[in-house]
């Protein structure tokens, strides 16, 4: 018998073992289960008390037919809608789908209710337990329906707002390629200021949006790792051909934003779902003015070199495309937890590129730290905060 048949008859009896205390532990977990439900040993902790119930309401729509609440159900059992009120009376309604509704289920309440235009109006459900959960209708007013010539107009508002801005930041290429060292590093400081005020948007936003998700997204928990997993994966692919620069550098930029925008467009897609998008020409311009100023990021990384008119096409398209895809999907299926994914993960993008830009200044004048402290880095990082600060000003209401 050779050393290698030795060693592989007793290499085998090894792998037998790994597997079945592989399999062990699962087995006597799947036990410790079955012998928690079969016996219930809590019983003996019940005092009679009601169980814990959360109910989150995600989206609203009035039409001709009354007031369509969508609600998602939290808590430790099964919850029962009993009772519905409409400004303190009670009104008939259906539930679709029907019966109690298990942890982390949505449904749609209807409720035939003869809302007043221009008025607000508080829904109360009271559940079998005798627990209540309110909405406040602000100000009632109808939803708009989904057609094609709305979802055109939105995609018209989401181009002027997202895509046409970005590409008038990058018309500014021409005009900045005479740049020198120190307007360089001015520059690039500037896209890391507004890159950094985004990312303190973003993750504020994410962050009120995950408050006002059902309990059972855990929403602070889902931002974090949402972000710290888009940042990674980011990070992870570009570094595979090496430290990015140019093109690359300036698309992973228009990922960042991009992503931004997109979570934007899902909140203003919300809005517009919910009729209640008062978007008037100041706050569009507002828009417009505010996002200028990313596509000049965009363009800083390029000056060194010659993008063809196709590479100037895709990366306005990556920057503010997603501001119409948001817009769409929020106004068809506009949910706050969904919103929060989208900025969490935008901010991890965001964030990604802070880091990447900073690194390429450095590379630029050979790796001196003492770069990020000069009069055009710190100059350039406040400008570009300032400038972001101020637009955004004119889209807050």
């Amino acid at each position: 018998m050779t050393d290698e048949t030795a060693s592989s008859q007793a290499a085998s009896p090894s792998r037998h073992a790994a597997l079945l205390w592989t399999v062990i532990p699962f087995l006597v977990l799947a036990a410790a289960i079955a012998w928690l439900f079969g016996t219930n040993p809590l019983r003996s902790f019940e005092n009679g008390a009601p169980p814990v119930e959360n109910l989150t309401y995600e989206r609203t729509t009035l039409d001709g037919g009354g007031v369509r609440l969508l609600v998602r159900a939290g808590g430790s059992e099964p919850l029962k809608i009993a009772q519905v009120q409409v400004d303190a009376a009670y009104w008939q309604f259906t539930l679709d789908p029907p019966g109690p509704l298990p942890r982390g289920q949505s449904a749609w309440i209807s409720i035939p209710f003869p809302w007043v235009l221009g008025e607000a109006h508080r829904v109360t459900v009271v559940t079998s337990t005798g627990a209540t959960f309110e909405h406040e209708i602000p100000v009632a007013v109808p939803t708009p329906e989904v057609t094609s010539n709305g979802l055109w107009s939105q995609a018209i508002l989401g181009a002027f707002v997202g895509i046409l801005p970005v590409a008038i930041g990058l018309m500014f290429y021409p005009a900045l390629r005479g740049a020198g060292p120190s307007a360089m590093r001015f520059l690039l400081a500037v896209t890391v200021g507004l890159l950094a005020f985004l990312l303190v948007d973003a993750v504020a936003e994410a962050f009120e949006l995950a408050g006002a998700s059902a309990p059972v997204f855990q929403g602070g928990a889902m931002v974090v790792f949402a972000a710290a997993a888009s940042f990674l994966l980011l990070m992870a692919v570009s570094r595979r051909g090496g430290r990015p620069s140019g093109v690359a550098l300036a698309t992973y930029i228009a990922i960042g934003i991009g992503l931004h925008n997109m979570g934007e467009g899902l909140a203003i897609g919300g809005a517009f779902a919910a009729g209640s998008a008062g978007l008037g020409t100041f706050l569009v311009m507002g828009f417009t003015l505010h996002n200028i100023t990313e596509g000049i990021g965009i363009a800083a990384p390029l000056l060194k070199i010659r993008p063809t008119f196709r590479q100037f096409v895709l990366l306005t398209l990556i920057a503010g495309g997603p501001a119409v895809l948001g817009m769409w999907i929020g106004s068809l299926a506009y949910a706050p937890h969904w919103s929060a994914l989208a900025l969490a993960i935008g901010a991890g993008a965001i964030l990604q590129v802070i880091i990447e830009v900073t690194l390429f200044m450095l590379r630029n004048d050979n790796g001196r730290m003492e770069t990020l402290f000069s009069k055009e880095v710190i100059g350039g990082l406040a400008l570009g905060i300032t400038v972001m600060y101020v637009t955004a000003m004119l889209v807050k209401i």
